[in-house]
């Protein structure tokens, strides 16, 4: 989609260039866990360095309530930059400011004063109408960074002509959380796979007993419609259960871990897809050319309830086809698995990812497509 890119800035020796970065990294007591994101964002920095520009970064970290918190500092992440990418100030942490998340534009004004271009490189939080994401493209020539023209080069053709087959694999917790993207995805793919708790919802509308599984109870007419349609809907035929007295994440607690078909007896839990699902969902991964998968299988942070997304995993890194994660749980896992190499390509934003195929925009985008300059 026509974003100005950054061979659009103009001549930049000299000049100073505002760069929104995602830099929401994992973090533990203080330290760094994975720093691709940072990483990520290091050819977009180099090439507006080698055109001589001094780059000032933005970022937000975790979810600070609007004030400022010492357990959301960027300093961490400041550090890190300085060792990968020498000479770029970082301010801090965008969320301690009220006026990130309200779109103040008095918050834009201050984020602005004294740059002279804008650049967008942070595509995790482009579905987001925050001041850092809308607010400077109305004043500064802007663009997108290379990170963010990626996404977007490999998620769209996705949506509007994709290599078939494509099949799509939805995980996570909850349908109303991914109905949007569901329905959207419907009009284009030749398989839909559905997996992880809100496969329970489905198989309750199907009829079958669930036990203790997890259940949208308002959302079952809405996947018995789905079923009812024709999009080609494919939900476990088997679970991997938790018997009564266990306790997620916690094998030493007890209960007994077995697999059922598609009853699912009182007082157990379904925390995975069975075997025999997985089987089938790995057989739909090797015959297609385009897959895209969002959220995990099952409950993959508890080994006994890992098998399911782990064989999702290794057939996407098996299969001849175009291979698309969608960030969030589904990337962890791969790093967890050790697959992250063998993906095509492994988006930096799980909600961005899906808003993208659902809406085929994002705030973000628009906001640079109304740049001063960017053809109109």
């Amino acid at each position: 989609m026509s974003v100005p890119t950054l061979e659009d800035l103009g001549d930049l020796a000299g000049k100073r260039v505002l760069l929104r970065a995602d830099f929401n990294v994992p973090m533990r007591d203080g330290v760094i866990t994975d720093d691709l994101r940072i990483r990520a964002a290091l050819p977009t920095i180099q090439w507006l360095q080698a055109q001589g520009a001094t780059v000032t970064a933005c970022t937000h970290l975790g979810r600070p309530k609007g004030a400022p918190d010492p357990k959301y500092s960027v300093e961490p992440v400041r550090a890190r930059l300085a060792e990968l990418a020498p000479g770029v100030e970082l301010l801090e942490n965008l969320r301690f400011n009220p006026g990130e998340t309200a779109n103040d534009p008095a918050f834009v004004q201050e984020l602005i004063a004294g740059q002279d271009a804008y650049v967008n490189d942070a595509f995790g939080a482009s579905h987001r109408a925050h001041a850092s994401i809308v607010g400077p493209p109305q004043f500064l020539p802007s663009a997108a960074g290379r990170l963010l023209e990626r996404e977007v080069d490999v998620l769209l053709p996705m949506r509007t002509n994709p290599k078939r087959p494509f099949v799509a694999i939805l995980g996570g917790a909850k349908v109303s959380d991914k109905l949007g993207v569901i329905e959207a995805l419907a009009e284009v793919v030749d398989a839909l796979i559905i997996g992880g708790g809100m496969a329970y919802t489905f198989l309750a509308a199907q009829g079958h007993s669930i036990g203790s599984s997890l259940l949208e109870a308002d959302m079952v007419d809405t996947c018995r419609e789905l079923l009812a349609s024709d999009v080609e809907l494919h939900i476990p035929t088997d679970s991997r259960v938790l018997g009564p007295g266990g306790e997620i994440g916690n094998p030493d607690a007890g209960g007994e871990v077995r697999d059922v078909g598609t009853e699912i007896p009182d007082g157990w839990m379904g925390l995975d897809i069975g075997p025999g699902t997985a089987g089938e969902y790995a057989d739909l991964i090797a015959d297609a050319r385009t897959i895209f998968w969002n959220g995990p299988m099952g409950v993959f942070e508890d080994p006994r309830f890992e098998a399911g997304t782990r064989t999702v995993a290794e057939a996407m890194a098996a299969t001849h086809g175009f291979t698309v994660v969608g960030g969030g749980d589904s990337a962890a896992s791969l790093a967890q698995f050790g697959l992250a190499d063998e993906i095509d390509h492994v988006s930096t934003g799980g909600g961005a990812s899906l808003e993208l195929l659902e809406q085929g925009d994002l705030p973000g985008l628009e906001a640079l497509r109304g740049a001063p300059n960017a053809s109109k």
